[in-house]
């Protein structure tokens, strides 16, 4: 009973670790992304990989502790990620009628005021 209960620590060990990982992998790529693109769409989507990757993160350190707040903070990552999205999309459109060009640097004279 001992090495099995062993073997399924070492188990949860290796899948808590590929999470992790994988979380690290996807907030780099949207951190990258984010960096690095200039049209705004992008930008936003970049975010909510970056916000899927800490609610990732979340649920891995639950299981690591044996715990449920991973997954409740997964429902206030997900609550603020839905909040926004949805402020995005609108201030994506608004933009959009107003220059027809979704360029952050065709915004930049923002930063002045």
């Amino acid at each position: 009973m001992n090495a099995l209960t062993s073997t399924l620590a070492a188990s949860d060990a290796a899948t808590v670790n590929i999470a992790l990982l994988v979380s690290a992998l996807l907030f780099t790529c949207g951190l990258i992304g984010f960096l690095s693109r200039r049209n705004m769409i992008i930008m936003f989507l970049c975010t909510e990989l970056m916000f899927q990757a800490a609610a990732l993160a979340m649920i891995a350190f639950g299981k690591v502790h044996h715990d449920i707040s991973g997954e409740v903070f997964v429902i206030f990552i997900l609550t603020v990620a839905a909040a926004e999205a949805a402020l995005a999309l609108g201030l994506v459109v608004l933009l959009y009628r107003r220059r027809e060009t979704l360029d952050s640097e065709a915004w930049s004279e923002l930063k002045e005021a």
